[in-house]
């Protein structure tokens, strides 16, 4: 697992979506800016977690190499569309 080119391309993402940036969220008395929650995405030596809960996957498992694979080719996880259909 080579993770400084993992890492590369997580910063990259990053930086596609705005990182650190802000929205304008609406409240009942007008308006106010927002940060985006961050998901973290924690590499071990052995597997990785998604989420600040979530479960710990090794690297042989099926899912764990999708989500790999798609931060390799330059795509988020797809299996944050679900959770995160407006994007994460």
């Amino acid at each position: 697992i080579d993770f400084d080119l993992i890492l590369e391309h997580i910063r990259d993402l990053n930086s596609l979506v705005g990182e650190g940036s802000s929205r304008v969220e609406q409240t009942v008395r007008g308006a106010r800016l927002r940060r985006a929650e961050p998901l973290a995405v924690t590499l071990y030596r052995d597997g990785i977690t998604v989420g600040q809960h979530g479960a710990f996957r090794p690297y042989q498992h099926p899912a764990t190499q999708q989500c790999l694979q798609d931060i390799m080719d330059g795509y988020f996880p797809s299996e944050l569309q679900p959770r995160y259909p407006d994007g994460v």
